[in-house]
């Protein structure tokens, strides 16, 4: 059975792995932590499809009617247990 790959369907924005030096760049830029940015779950299907783990950062670039493009940036991070 073929898996579907969500980041190739055209309402998905990009989701790209950020480099560690790209996050400590990036939090140094707005002097902030890794828990200061927005979360986003490791069983996610756009973070399931890129690879990333959980304490990983997700750079997302989405078109925008205003500004062209907007980036914006998520922490992966595990769904709590019910």
């Amino acid at each position: 059975m073929t898996r579907l790959n969500v980041l190739l369907h055209e309402m998905v924005p990009d989701h790209q792995i950020m480099t560690p030096e790209e996050v400590a760049k990036l939090l140094a830029d707005y002097d902030i932590t890794e828990e200061h940015l927005p979360k986003m779950y490791h069983d996610d299907p756009a973070v399931k499809t890129c690879g990333a783990k959980p304490g990983m950062v997700i750079r997302i670039t989405r078109k925008s009617q205003t500004a062209g493009e907007a980036t914006s940036y998520r922490l992966v991070v595990r769904r709590p247990k019910k």
